[in-house]
């Protein structure tokens, strides 16, 4: 059961726009308004130039430039950006795409946001919401809070998720024994 990564911030409310951060500026590079971005998606590749990115929390719209790489870090300019000083006023902002924009994803597969805030069942039984995703390097880690109060972590494989249903903000688990 893969779920592609991708940070979410923005309003939770499902009629509002959400934003995705897929990057964070950090520094001016050279004279022509390029600034170094640490990515922050597993699709770079989806940041190309014409491409509308939302900057900053105001979620200011700027459309891509140009790109290129150096080591880790892409080097973007934005449209009307074309010195320096212009560039170092975007420091340590992130970068953002709206999650209406992104392509559909493979059955049975989703993106973060869109499991973060389900309402988590077993048996019919409400348990919680996920809360938090922690990634692993075998397999996500969905972060339950309980009504109790309490958190619990389940895995995210077959055998513990049964059933996800987007349309009415549930999820379906089994939890495994000793849990």
């Amino acid at each position: 059961m893969s779920h592609q990564n991708e940070h979410q911030t923005g309003s939770l409310k499902r009629s509002e726009p959400v934003f995705l951060a897929v990057g964070h500026l950090q520094r001016a590079h050279g004279l022509d308004g390029e600034i170094a971005m640490k990515v922050l998606t597993d699709f770079p590749e989806r940041l190309s130039i014409e491409k509308i990115v939302y900057v900053g929390e105001g979620h200011k719209s700027m459309t891509i430039a140009s790109i290129r790489w150096k080591l880790d870090l892409m080097l973007i300019r934005f449209k009307g950006v074309t010195d320096r000083d212009t560039a170092a006023v975007l420091t340590n902002k992130n970068v953002f795409v709206r999650t209406d924009t992104l392509p559909r994803l493979p059955e049975g597969e989703y993106y973060h946001h869109e499991l973060l805030g389900l309402q988590v069942y077993e048996n019919e039984i409400l348990l919680g919401e996920i809360s938090d995703i922690l990634i692993t390097g075998a397999n996500d880690v969905y972060v339950i809070s309980l009504l109790n109060g309490e958190e619990l972590l389940l895995p995210a494989i077959k055998s513990v998720i049964m059933e996800v249903d987007l349309k009415n903000l549930k999820m379906q688990v089994i939890i495994p024994e000793g849990l």
